[in-house]
This record gives C-alpha cells, sequence and structure tokens, in this order.
C-alpha cells in the first residue's frame, strides 16, 4: 500500500512533489529524513512497487522522482524508460538510487533520460537539487 508523508494541503506551502520508489523501509526514511531536513518546501509521497508509483502518478503531479532499480514487481531502469516514452511524464527528473548500480542498468537509465544514477551509500541533498533545478528530461527518441 502506498504511503504518503502527510506535509501540506493541496493549497499549502508545498510546492513540488517528491515520488520515492523504493521497496525497503529504511531506505525510505533514510531518503526522507534527506528530504525534510534540507527541503521544506517539498511533499513527499512513497511507494514500494512500480504500481503504486503508476497509481500515484496517475492521480497526482510529481515533480522529481527518486527511484531505486531493485523492486518487488520489476526494475525501475526498465520504469524509467517507460516514464521516458509517455508524453505525460517524459518530462519528470529520475534520479536512480541503487545498491548495485551496473553497467547495463546506467545505460538504460541514459537511454531513458535519467539524470543521475548513484549508489545509495552516496546519495546526498546534491541529487535532490539537480533534480529540483533540472529543467526537463530529454525525451526518448525511438
Amino acid at each position: 500500500m502506498m504511503q504518503q508523508q502527510i506535509a501540506a494541503t493541496p493549497t499549502g506551502a508545498k510546492t513540488r512533489t517528491c515520488l520515492i520508489v523504493e521497496d525497503s523501509a529504511f531506505d525510505q526514511e533514510r531518503i526522507k529524513r534527506i528530504l525534510d531536513k534540507s527541503f521544506k518546501e517539498v511533499f513527499v509521497a512513497v511507494a514500494a512497487t512500480i504500481e503504486e508509483a503508476r497509481e500515484h502518478m496517475a492521480r497526482y503531479q510529481t515533480s522529481f522522482i527518486l527511484l531505486d532499480n531493485h523492486l518487488p514487481d520489476g526494475t525501475g531502469a526498465n520504469f524509467a524508460v517507460e516514464l521516458s516514452e509517455n508524453p505525460d511524464f517524459a518530462k519528470i527528473p529520475i534520479v536512480m538510487v541503487s545498491d548495485w548500480p551496473t553497467p547495463f542498468m546506467f545505460d538504460k537509465a541514459q537511454s531513458a533520460g535519467v539524470i543521475h544514477v548513484v549508489n545509495k551509500s552516496d546519495f546526498g541533498a546534491r541529487y535532490i537539487h539537480a533534480a529540483l533545478n533540472h529543467n526537463a528530461r530529454p525525451r526518448r527518441v525511438t
């Protein structure tokens, strides 16, 4: 079940929404703490599966995505490609945060326009800044 960190009403001060797609409760909390500490203007939503992420995105505006690669129902890299092929979502900045980034994952993420692929142990606020300041992901050319 998707969790939403209640932070503000739709008319409140929160102007951007970060969708964390991560199945580990520990990593969800770690990422939320980084966001809460430095990014007070960001509303945080959490999805533990790709399907929950799709449901969130169908219902709510998403400003940027922090995406794990190994999820119970597929890979984040494939989900990033899926998003890059959808005109409604192709411009949403994505940062992949993975335990074991592989060359194959890097290649797939790059083809989907992911702005950064970072190991979870190296993840920090600078990658959130990059996503917040990123104008638009390039659309995937097929």
